[in-house]
């Protein structure tokens, strides 16, 4: 007598964080979601789990004990690139699991790909998984890096088992795939890119990574609104999260660290878009000044910091007469609500009249700054370009501006003073909190400010007072009549 057919369970998948539910409910009820989409009915996989595959299954002793357990077995493999293992913590952990995510077009592909020739000329096998380019596209792209691709191997199955299976045969010093969302399992239900489908990939990745002491590197999507494509669990269980950022139009890119269980998660990376690739910028804060002109209305300079790194960047500003009912506000690389209330205080506490301005405010370069030490700098440059009179020449300013129009402190004053001087500026305005965290005083003139009035009158002003001094007694601004009170 045959035995009867298994039949297949249904489920309610959200799409959006992989909530199941075995009937409907109309929505995600997870309160950490939020979703707008309805769960989606789907056909659990046959035998209500994943299939155990034999190289995914532990060797050796299942309990161990942590006092036995050597941390060298965990090393590092330190690569050429000096941003690479800044944003990585000293080089790549061994049996780690790295997730590079990124706009369309942004370079992930072309990163990865440097990646396996640093790996490859020392000596170590890579195996390169590509789900969305064909051998020769990658072939092409080598070439056009000059790199011959002497050790790396290709593997173009999408299904995960069997891409597990041709990294046994060759079991490789480094796994690159690329990308997560065009792998999918039997597993599983739905196409490849689901929330379900990215989950068990993903997890069967991660633990062969673990079990055969391998890295592996994961490229993902990013979503129109700025998260990462597939559910936030993939997120949570590899090691190292990488946020690759960059405009089309502009040639630099900025790697940040969002996750990293080995190293800092403040530290970042900054490359140049080349036809040799992804090149490394050792200095950017002078690549930048290199590019701006003296005497730029509506342009401040602001020493902000991305993890250890103090980075000089350039604030700029555009306001122009509202035509329309409502003033426009345009914001790249800042943040748009900060930027509606520094316009807010900037007009009610210091007299600017921006409420019948259009403001547009972007960062050079295609930088991100969200830190509060750029609130002085975007009012300076708002300022700036609303009088239509440039700042004063060689002048830097930062400092988190209160809804009262003070000035407050912000970390790492003194780092920020020597950016600024290394660079060769001779002024920099700085709130008057900040003076007693002093513990010596760099070769610059040091402004310190209560208010945003006293910092919009020694930006603006033409009078030069002796170093250290307040802007108490400086001449008001005489065009346009402007009546800065303190």
């Amino acid at each position: 007598m045959s035995r009867p057919r298994e039949q297949q369970r249904t489920i309610f998948l959200c799409q959006d964080c992989g909530y199941e539910s075995p009937r409907w409910l109309g929505f995600c009820p997870s309160p950490s979601c939020g979703s707008g989409r309805p769960l989606q009915e789907t056909r659990a996989a046959a035998g209500g789990g994943a299939t155990r595959q034999p190289w995914l299954s532990p060797a050796g002793e299942s309990i161990q004990e942590l006092s036995r357990l050597d941390p060298e077995d965990r090393r590092r493999i330190e690569l050429p690139s000096a941003e690479l293992n800044r944003v990585l913590g000293s080089g790549i952990v061994t049996g780690s699991v790295a997730l590079l995510a990124g706009e369309p077009g942004v370079g992930k592909s072309t990163l990865l790909l440097q990646l396996a020739r640093f790996i490859s000329e020392g000596g170590r096998a890579v195996a390169y998984l590509s789900g969305e380019e064909s051998p020769h596209q990658l072939k092409l792209r080598s070439e056009r890096l000059g790199f011959a691709g002497d050790r790396v191997f290709l593997i173009t199955d999408t299904d995960v088992d069997l891409a597990l299976a041709r990294l046994e045969e060759c079991r490789p010093d480094l796994a690159i795939i690329d990308s997560i969302q065009t792998l999918y399992t039997q597993d599983a239900p739905s196409g490849p890119g689901s929330v379900a489908q990215v989950r068990e990939c993903g997890l069967k990745l991660m633990r062969w990574a673990k079990l055969r002491n391998v890295p592996v590197f994961l490229a993902g999507h990013l979503t129109k609104d700025g998260s990462l494509a597939g559910p936030r669990v993939l997120e949570h269980m590899v090691d190292v999260v990488m946020y690759l950022e960059g405009q089309e139009i502009n040639t630099y890119r900025v790697l940040r660290s969002g996750k990293n269980r080995f190293g800092s998660t403040t530290e970042v990376g900054v490359f140049e878009m080349t036809g040799q690739g992804l090149v490394e910028v050792p200095d950017p804060s002078k690549a930048l000044l290199s590019q701006r002109y003296e005497g730029a209305v509506g342009a401040a300079l602001i020493p902000a910091l991305e993890g250890t790194r103090p980075l000089l960047l350039e604030i700029q500003a555009l306001t122009s007469p509202a035509y329309a009912p409502v003033p426009r506000r345009v914001v790249n690389g800042v943040d748009y609500n900060r930027l509606l209330m520094l316009a807010a205080v900037a007009s009610r506490r210091s007299g600017l009249e921006l409420a019948g301005q259009d403001i547009i405010v972007s960062v050079a370069g295609g930088f991100r700054v969200n830190e509060p030490a750029a609130d002085l700098g975007i009012a300076l440059a708002l300022a700036s370009s609303l009088y239509n009179r440039p700042l004063e020449p060689g002048l830097a300013a930062f400092g988190e501006v209160g809804l009262s129009g003070e000035l407050r402190t912000v970390p790492q004053v003194e780092r920020r003073i020597t950016e600024a001087a290394r660079l060769g500026l001779s002024r920099c305005i700085l709130p008057e909190t900040a003076r007693s965290g002093l513990t010596r005083t760099p070769d610059i003139e040091l402004i310190f400010a209560r208010t945003l009035r006293q910092a919009l009158r020694a930006a603006l002003g033409t009078a030069r007072p002796g170093k250290e001094t307040q802007p108490d007694t400086w001449p008001e601004i005489e065009e346009p009549a402007v009546e800065f009170q303190d």
